[in-house]
């Protein structure tokens, strides 16, 4: 069966996010030779990468053009199908918007991932999509929680895990320390 893995960084705090869409700055002290190894890691065994509407708008126009230092990655973000759930979009959204290899789903979107993990094969990667997180978590859909934490302490923002989401209890199955000060911690669902 095909695995579910949400990848997220987040602040000490638990943002996953600024205040404003898109205020990442805290990335840049986690981002290190662990974290590029362990995103080729991740894109290289991934069949698809999952977003909601405004992560999938807002990575399209970072990495269609991306002049990136690790041109891997930026190939395989490009490369690897990718999954945009929304209502709102339109198939002429995503001619506009021109990030290949793009499939639209605008129905439910856990039964989609439910119907997809069932064929098998190898993973699909949330990244981002906090709302749609959200949704998968409540429908117990993720297999694997990666999350990376940045060694700071934001505030305030958007915090990654929302008021209200189902109770989960989970088993640490991995604690990563890396060089920038920062951690990953990688969760499964408790047997």
């Amino acid at each position: 069966m095909r695995k579910l893995i949400m990848w997220n960084v987040t602040t000490l705090d638990g943002y996953f996010e600024g205040e404003k869409n898109w205020d990442l700055s805290f990335h840049n002290t986690i981002w290190g030779p662990e974290l590029e190894k362990l995103s080729r890691e991740q894109l290289h065994s991934a069949d698809f990468l999952v977003f909601g509407r405004v992560t999938y708008e807002g990575m399209a126009a970072y990495w269609k053009n991306a002049e990136s230092e690790n041109a891997e990655i930026a190939k395989l973000m490009n490369s690897i199908p990718k999954l945009v759930f929304s209502k709102t979009l339109k198939e002429d959204d995503l001619r506009a918007i021109g990030w290949n290899n793009t499939t639209l789903i605008n129905k439910n979107a856990s039964a989609e991932i439910s119907r997809l993990k069932a064929q098998g094969g190898r993973d699909m990667y949330v990244f981002g999509s906090a709302d749609l997180s959200t949704t998968f978590i409540n429908d117990d859909l993720f297999d694997e929680y990666r999350i990376g934490i940045a060694p700071v302490i934001l505030g305030s923002g958007r915090p990654l895990f929302k008021q209200g989401i189902s109770s989960r209890n989970l088993s640490l199955v991995s604690a990563q320390q890396l060089s920038t000060g920062g951690a990953v911690l990688t969760f499964v669902k408790k047997s």
